[in-house]
Parts: structure tokens; sequence; C-alpha cells
């Protein structure tokens, strides 16, 4: 299933809650989680990274991390990405404030098939995206965007560009580099991608460690605070 940026913008309020059911909700984090699901990203690699951010949303810590902040409450979005025309919203804004919020959250991406098409890397081009989601979430204290790749932005729009736009309206980007074939990722994405007010990269030698990366990841993005 091929689903275009304009599409799914359009079809965005479908597939959960209408967008002016969170007009009047504030919460202290509203977070996109952008996830890549391009060529190098093989079956087992997708799935790895579904179980281990479902089975983070089900973990105590995560949500004792929420109840911590002033609101009690986060917004959660999640969207798969490829190249420049190809990102999949698997998870439309939700609020994450208790455990069956979590349960409901983890049951996406547990089950989550892979319904999009595995293009290049367009790095710049999912941060757009991210941005445009942001748009429609609600009143939050903080703005995040999580990026994840296990790769370089090879195609779309130019990520020093589109970083800078994001910084600029307040949002921070941050990272979670799989480094099972670059290496080097998480000083690029410290260099190139990621920006903004307490910006932090976390690294995953390879898929298998990417359940305890995306939970600390997490952790410091929900309490805003250094864990490392």
């Amino acid at each position: 299933m091929r689903c275009s940026r304009r599409s799914l913008i359009g079809l965005f309020g479908a597939f959960g809650l209408p967008l002016n059911a969170f007009a009047a909700t504030k919460v202290d984090l509203a977070l996109v989680l952008a996830i890549d699901c391009s060529y190098s990203v093989d079956p087992t690699e997708y799935q790895l990274q579904m179980r281990g951010t479902g089975q983070a949303f089900l973990d105590p810590q995560v949500l004792d991390a929420v109840k911590r902040g002033p609101a009690k409450k986060i917004a959660i979005s999640a969207f798969l990405w490829s190249d420049e025309t190809f990102q999949y919203v698997i998870v439309p804004w939700r609020l994450f404030a208790s455990v069956a919020d979590g349960k409901e959250i983890a049951e996406v991406f547990l089950r989550a098939p892979r319904d999009l098409y595995r293009g290049s890397t367009a790095t710049g081009s999912a941060l757009l995206f991210a941005r445009s989601l942001l748009e429609s979430a609600p009143a939050s204290l903080r703005r995040v965007v999580d990026i994840s790749t296990d790769g370089y932005a090879n195609t779309g729009d130019k990520v020093p560009k589109v970083r800078a736009q994001l910084i600029a309206d307040g949002i921070t980007i941050n990272g979670l580099a799989i480094e099972n074939e670059a290496r080097d990722l998480a000083t690029y994405l410290q260099t190139e991608v990621t920006g903004g007010d307490g910006h932090f990269v976390i690294k995953a030698e390879n898929y298998e460690a990417y359940a305890a990366a995306i939970k600390m990841k997490l952790l410091k993005e929900i309490s805003n605070a250094d864990l490392s």
C-alpha cells in the first residue's frame, strides 16, 4: 500500500479521533515517532522495531515518567517513512496517561503490518512530515520529533534546511541511531539531523538492542532530563 504525504494528511482524521477533539487538551509533551522503513530495514528488523516500541509503552517506568509531569499526560503520534513521497501514519494523535492508554498504543505497534513502499532514505522529508503532524497536536509545553534510522539521508528534502525550520518553530529533534551497518551513524545524527532545546541521540549497536534504546529514549524525552 503506497501512501503519499498529501493523502495521509487528508485522511488523518479517519484513523482516530477527530482532530479538533484535542483542541482543549493540554499535555506536557507532543511526541512524534518517525520510524525508518526504507530499503535497509528487512522484515525481521522491522518487527524488532515494532516489538521494541510496543513493549516500551507497556513498561511501568515509562508511564511513571508521564505521571511526574505537571499535566500527567502526553500525546503520541507515529508514522513509518522511507523516501520523499512515502510516510504512513500508524498512530494518529492519542493521549498517553494511563495503563489502558499504553496498552492501546502498544497494540498498534505489536500488530502493525508493513504497509509501506520500501524506498530510499528521505530523512529531511520525514522531518517535514513530522512537523505537519505537530500542527494538529494538542497544546503542549514541548514538541519533539523522535526519528529512528539505520542509515544516512540519500534523497528528498535537504536535512540541514529542514532541521533549521523545525528548530525555528521551537521543535526539538532527537535521534535513535541503529548502527548495524553505519558504524558512525550516531555522530551523523548528532551533527546533521538532531537539534533544538535539549536534543540528544541514543545509539543502538544493532536491531536486537533497539528495545532497550527506545525505552531509554522515551524516558529521556518524557522526563526532559539527562538519564545517562
